[in-house]
């Protein structure tokens, strides 16, 4: 099949172009294309003129430059701002595929269907060496997006553990701040802390947890949206408490040998739970029943 998309977030596209399809990315000025990544199946097309047998829409604004005649379905990334929140494509007579259960939950999609195909990613590897003593956070944007992403929490986070906070504008956070890395240096960078933080209160299931739990680092994380579904029991810590979670966090920091143990835990469901196999079967699944 040959499927038109938009290269809007980075590590999905990497995820989905690896499948068995010919994938075409929306070039500029529509998309950013490639924007420099070198992908066997997938090149760079006009989006006008891309002879497609599916197009998968991550934006109301793409219906637009799909090719008329195109069969379309509407991924949806995010979690709404509020439950009585509609969709934007709600009473669409389409389908919209949603990255988690909980959003499918939450978004009122009118009468329109509805389906789930859950992340995953390619396998970083096992890279968790824990050696320092010290919590990873991964967030874009910390100062701009503040409670939703738990920025106001890190100073209570900080007082029990050394916090290294990575993405795109932490440098706003001072010394936490560690930056944008490219994701093999982030794989990394991340294996060396003992500890994966997901102070996240209202957003989706964000990747980098999924990615640290690949690596192998075990997991203290707010019981909020997807999180009590992505992180088991046995590889971490997940509350709304948050001085439960500071005792954890605390805890995990001075006992290597239990952190390691509760990362491998969590190594061993993200593997199952979010492998990339089972994420282009089901996207294999949604191009059959859209494309028949």
């Amino acid at each position: 099949m040959r499927i038109l998309l938009w290269h809007v977030h980075g590590t999905w596209t990497d995820a989905f172009v690896r499948g068995d399809h010919d994938y075409l990315l929306a070039a500029p000025p529509d998309g950013i294309g490639l924007a420099g990544r070198d992908w066997a199946r997938a090149r760079e097309v006009p989006a006008a003129e891309a002879e497609a047998d599916l197009a998968i829409v991550q934006r109301p604004v793409e219906f637009d430059l799909v090719p008329r005649g195109t069969p379309v379905v509407y991924l949806e990334h995010n979690t709404p701002a509020a439950p009585n929140q509609r969709h934007p494509m709600a009473d669409w007579p389409g389908l919209i595929v949603h990255v988690t259960h909980f959003n499918e939950l939450m978004w009122d999609c009118g009468a329109t269907r509805t389906t789930v195909v859950e992340h995953g990613i390619p396998d970083p590897g096992a890279l968790y060496t824990g050696e320092l003593p010290r919590a990873a956070v991964v967030v874009n944007e910390p100062v701009r997006r503040g409670r939703a992403v738990g920025t106001d929490l890190l100073p209570l986070f900080r007082a029990v553990a050394p916090l290294d906070v990575f993405g795109m504008g932490t440098e706003e956070l001072g010394e936490m701040g560690r930056g944008d890395h490219d994701l093999a240096s982030l794989h990394r960078e991340l294996g060396r802390r003992r500890v994966y933080l997901h102070p996240v209160r209202w957003t989706s299931l964000g990747l980098s947890l999924i990615e640290a739990m690949h690596v192998g680092m075990p997991v203290v994380a707010l019981a909020c949206t997807e999180v009590v579904h992505a992180v088991p029991p046995e590889a971490g810590v997940v509350s709304t408490d948050v001085a439960a979670l500071a005792r954890g966090l605390a805890e995990l920091i001075a006992d290597p040998a239990v952190a390691r143990e509760k990362g491998k835990r969590a190594r061993e469901f993200a593997l199952v739970e979010y492998g990339l196999d089972g994420f282009l079967r089901g996207w294999d699944r949604v191009v059959a029943e859209v494309s028949a």
